[in-house]
């Protein structure tokens, strides 16, 4: 079974028209992806449920985005494989889906160019919608214009703007979120990682939501880092009271070590690993080299 579908127009049109005082949200999760895991999945579940609960936004995607195998990262397995594995671990969601673009590229690409073309996608289905009205009644102007006089046509073509405008300043436009744990957002204070341009656009222009784990303390960091406290109102920052440690590099070790990963990781991700061989001592290897920024996925 393939993940949930791209947005589909009902969808767009309900947030856009439908909620007027909320504002429609896509989540999207950079990284490795290597395994895919349950915690993962949750980081989803407890950033919709937070956005939700404040009544300002609604949540209307979420996107899994397995990096390049241009990453450089030791025991990466090949793209086909983990998208794979993430296709098989979002099969039960209805909002959650896979997305390949990133993955097939030609090269690894910075975590703002996965952004920039994501936002780019949900511009071009949200226009078009938003357009639609705008053209039925630009031919109804047209009609009526044949039989109206030349300050009764200019008349008609201000209040024609002037609903236009009022529906694009209306519609809440979608925002794309980065979603990501605590980790990477202290990345951005590791020097010679991050460019200091692509944190600006990040947190400024598209905003993140992270998701706090045992042990850290990301509100400090946002306070001690100029960049971050500058855009601080764009960073949401989502305590999980239920700890799981769950990550895959822990759940590569145990593979490896011949233990159970059952109930860390969806069945059907297991089921995958066994049938594939996947994370044995010979297939921890690296798979290409490459610069790059870290990532926590």
């Amino acid at each position: 079974m393939s993940s949930a579908p791209k947005i589909t127009d009902d969808i767009f049109k309900m947030a856009l028209n439908g909620g007027r005082q909320k504002t429609p949200v896509v989540l999207l999760a950079c990284g490795s992806f290597n395994p895919i895991t349950n915690m993962h999945l949750r980081m989803f579940e407890i950033a919709k449920d937070f956005l939700e609960k404040s009544g300002k936004y609604i949540v209307i995607q979420g996107i899994v985005s397995p990096v390049n195998d241009g990453y450089a990262k030791q025991g990466l397995l090949p793209a086909n494989h983990r998208l794979a594995m993430c296709n098989l671990a979002v099969q039960s969601s209805e909002w959650i889906r896979v997305d390949p673009w990133e993955s097939q590229q030609d090269q690894w690409l910075q975590t703002v160019k996965v952004m920039r073309h994501h936002k780019g996608k949900l511009e071009e289905q949200e226009h078009s919608l938003v357009e639609t009205p705008s053209k039925a009644k630009k031919r109804k102007l047209n009609t009526r214009t044949r039989s109206c006089s030349q300050s009764s046509v200019e008349d008609m073509m201000n209040e024609n703007e002037v609903e236009e405008t009022n529906s694009k300043n209306n519609a809440g436009y979608v925002e794309l979120k980065l979603l990501c744990g605590s980790d990477l957002l202290e990345s951005f204070g590791t020097h010679g990682l991050w460019r200091d341009a692509d944190i600006r656009e990040i947190v400024g222009k598209f905003g993140i939501v992270c998701v706090s784990r045992a042990g850290t303390n990301p509100q400090k960091f946002v306070y001690e880092s100029d960049v971050l406290s500058e855009y601080e109102n764009n960073i949401q920052i989502v305590t999980e009271w239920i700890q799981n440690e769950i990550s895959s590099t822990r759940i590569r070790r145990a593979l490896r070590r011949h233990q159970s990963v059952k109930y860390l990781i969806p069945d059907p991700v297991i089921d995958y690993i066994n049938k594939n061989g996947l994370f044995t001592n010979d297939n921890d290897i690296l798979i290409r080299s490459a610069s790059k920024y870290e990532t926590s996925l």
